[in-house]
């Protein structure tokens, strides 16, 4: 008869109360490492859920507030839904979405949307860009500008727009044609120009206003940028004789093209979004129309719930778009900084 094999596992002779290996044999090493295997996973997914505990009522709260809506949207987009034909409701497919994109209203609206965030975004990043330049040195009372310079971005919407509706574009008694008349009367002229800005240039009324609120957003992130610039580089630069032309142009606007970029795509994310300017200056008319206010008209004016629900999809589809390469800007930069 063959004589039993000593080889046994260290857990079989811990169970009938025989001493297993000694510390170090092989048997009693291995089977330590499976253990430690074993309880690493468990300890770092039980690490992770106590750390994403705190955060688990503000993300509950988050869906209910922003995605649950948007999926309720998205279902009524593809319903037939009229408040002026209540007998005619249901499931109509794509239907709505083949006359948002056939419609010329939405079109036109499409068209004036980026017309009005390209010019508002281009020139408020130009202008932010030199006010921040002024900023970034030093002067006396430099706080306060800096806190003044900021202000425009803090005013409510739609009060901005009717500060500009009132106050500065009014043709009888706005800023504007008053400083025309004053003007003109120190060359003893009583016939000074009053234009009607709103009815003129009506789209440029309204970009003006949006450039003058979000100038101090552009200027912010750029101040910021600036002053993460390392002085020794531009110190050295300009011990080697570069002017204040070659600064800017190989040591400034290189280290500020991520800036630049996030100003750029953050500001064309809310600009997209805009709604109280068109809707308080010119109320949608004269072609400032833009998808915003397309949506709503369509869903105020018209009373098409399925439709207003397919041009809100498409216009939630555009700012995502735009906040993807925000969020790629954003990750670089973090990058950059942990590099």
């Amino acid at each position: 008869m063959a004589a039993p094999s000593d080889a046994r596992p260290a857990g079989a002779a811990a169970e009938r109360g025989t001493p297993g290996p000694p510390p170090g044999h092989p048997a009693r090493t291995a089977h330590g490492a499976r253990t430690a295997r074993t309880a690493r996973p468990v300890q770092g997914r039980a690490a992770a859920r106590s750390r994403r505990a705190p955060l688990l009522p503000a993300l509950v709260f988050l869906i209910a507030v922003t995605q649950l809506p948007f999926v309720g949207t998205l279902v009524i987009s593809f319903m037939r839904w009229n408040a002026l034909a209540p007998d005619d409701r249901g499931f109509g497919g794509l239907d709505n979405y083949r006359a948002a994109f056939t419609d010329p209203d939405l079109r036109a609206a499409l068209l004036t949307t980026v017309v009005l965030t390209a010019v508002v975004v281009l020139v408020s990043l130009a202008l932010g860009l030199g006010l921040a330049l002024l900023l970034d040195g030093p002067f006396r009372g430099r706080g306060l500008v800096r806190t003044m310079i900021i202000t425009p971005f803090l005013v409510v919407p739609a009060a901005a727009a009717l500060l500009w509706k009132h106050a500065l574009y009014n043709a009888s008694y706005g800023l504007l044609n008053g400083s025309l008349t004053w003007l003109w009367a120190l060359f003893g002229s009583d016939a000074a120009p009053q234009p009607d800005w709103m009815s003129s240039v009506p789209l440029v009324a309204v970009e003006v206003s949006l450039i003058w609120q979000w100038t101090p957003f552009m200027t912010l992130i750029l101040l910021a940028g600036l002053q993460s610039r390392s002085p020794d580089t531009v110190e050295a630069a300009r011990v080697d004789g570069a002017g204040s032309r070659q600064v800017f142009r190989h040591l400034t606007f290189p280290h500020l093209r991520r800036y630049l970029e996030l100003s750029a795509l953050l500001g064309s994310i809310h600009v997209v979004q805009n709604f109280d300017a068109v809707f308080t200056l010119t109320s949608g008319g004269l072609g400032t129309a833009n998808l915003p206010y397309t949506v709503y008209a369509t869903f105020y004016q018209a009373h098409d719930y399925g439709r207003a629900s397919a041009e809100g999809v498409i216009a939630v589809v555009c700012t995502m778009v735009i906040a993807t390469f925000a969020l790629r800007t954003v990750s670089s930069l973090f990058k950059e900084a942990n590099a």
